[in-house]
């Protein structure tokens, strides 16, 4: 579940931020400012990914900066704002080779924009927990847009599919890789690893599970967890991710109108 929602701070004071390099005509003059949007970003963003989102508020920013937390209002005017810069600060920076999602066949480029976003996540694991119904529109994301609508550009598709296709996507990324999340979670809050939660809990299931009335499981469950062990979100990943472009190739091969 989401702990933050993007488009939640005033919208002409986002955008503002969001594309203040683009009105900036280039450095001034002279020395520069202590404190600005960058490293109010840049230290917003060391603290979430080390604490997560439920530690970033502003003063606790403005604490890591040294600074007093109405000394960071007069460059970010809130916690709503701040998350859209975080968020469009962390897009930027995919994709440093853009080449990966333009060149080649379509499944390596979409293969590309899979991992990309997959490993997105895990550099910035709070990335996930942000929702993005109203999308924070900078230069990160619309970058990050550009590109990934390139990875399927001139496979014949309708635009409306094309932009469908991405979020699919992205969508399964997103859905798989917060299960490496979630390992991580469970072992630090119960202080035991998966396997050994596993090895705890394996006596009392024996004793308490109904083979005749579980068959499929009774038969699947041994094999699956005998090669598989605990849940793997990485495999999970790797498979749906084959299978998602088998299916993707389906639409390519014989687009429809749907």
């Amino acid at each position: 579940m989401a702990s933050e929602f993007t488009g939640t701070g005033d919208p002409a004071r986002s955008m503002a931020l969001l594309w203040r390099g683009a009105a900036e005509p280039g450095p001034r003059p002279g020395p520069r400012p202590g404190l600005d949007v960058d490293r109010i970003v840049s230290a917003a963003v060391r603290l979430a990914d080390a604490e997560g989102l439920v530690a970033l508020s502003m003063r606790r920013v403005a604490a890591e900066l040294g600074v007093g937390a109405m000394t960071l209002y007069t460059h970010v005017p809130g916690k709503g704002e701040l998350v859209d810069l975080m968020l469009d600060s962390a897009l930027a920076e995919m994709y440093p080779d853009e080449r990966s999602v333009v060149t080649g066949g379509w499944r390596a480029r979409l293969e590309a924009v899979a991992r990309a976003n997959w490993d997105l996540f895990l550099r910035h694991p709070w990335a996930l927990h942000v929702a993005t119904g109203r999308p924070p529109l900078g230069p990160g994301l619309m970058r990050k847009y550009e590109l990934e609508l390139r990875a399927v550009d001139g496979l014949g598709l309708p635009e409306v599919q094309m932009d469908l296709l991405v979020t699919v996507v992205t969508g399964f990324v997103r859905g798989t890789v917060g299960g490496v999340q979630e390992k991580a979670d469970a072992e630090r809050v119960t202080g035991i690893t998966e396997d050994q939660w596993w090895a705890a809990t394996e006596p009392y299931v024996a004793q308490v599970f109904d083979a005749e009335r579980y068959p499929t499981a009774a038969r699947v469950g041994p094999v699956a967890g005998e090669e598989l062990g605990a849940y793997d979100p990485e495999r999970s990943f790797e498979f749906g991710l084959v299978r998602l472009l088998d299916g993707i190739g389906v639409l390519v091969e014989r687009p429809s109108r749907g």
